[in-house]
């Protein structure tokens, strides 16, 4: 299982990261470790990639699976509490994205975790993807 943070600013904007080893953008996140709890794998993960530090106050936007690597993401809405975006040793660039920015950017799997994140779905949404596409 794991954990990604959508960090909203206040001009709409996601705050996304580019992947050292495939170069994908995506949103920040990465494996629960085992005794890690969710909130503290997403807390981790976020600040290791982009250097924020989020509010403790994260928002479920999203489950979704990918049905060739069979791993379950929970997606959450994030706001920074501290920090500035940084690069990381697991992350190339880091860069604000407005909403048609992500669909340039990001493949449509990971495209679509962020979406919905900024559009706050209620109830979550759950989906299923390749890896790339949904399914």
């Amino acid at each position: 299982m794991s954990v990604a943070g959508v960090i909203i600013d206040g001009q709409g904007r996601a705050l996304l990261i580019q992947r050292r080893d495939n170069g994908h953008w995506e949103p920040p996140g990465g494996v629960i470790e085992p005794g890690e709890t969710i909130p503290d794998a997403l807390a981790r993960e976020v600040l290791e990639e982009t250097g924020i530090k989020i509010a403790q106050s994260p928002v479920l936007t999203g489950v979704y699976k990918n049905m060739t690597g069979l791993i379950v993401a929970l997606v959450f809405r994030c706001e920074a509490a501290d920090g500035h975006p940084a690069t990381g040793p697991e992350t190339k660039a880091v860069r604000w994205v407005t909403r048609d920015e992500v669909n340039e950017l990001a493949d449509e799997a990971y495209a679509v975790r962020v979406l919905d994140a900024m559009d706050a779905a209620f109830p979550p949404a759950v989906r299923a993807h390749d890896g790339v596409k949904l399914v």
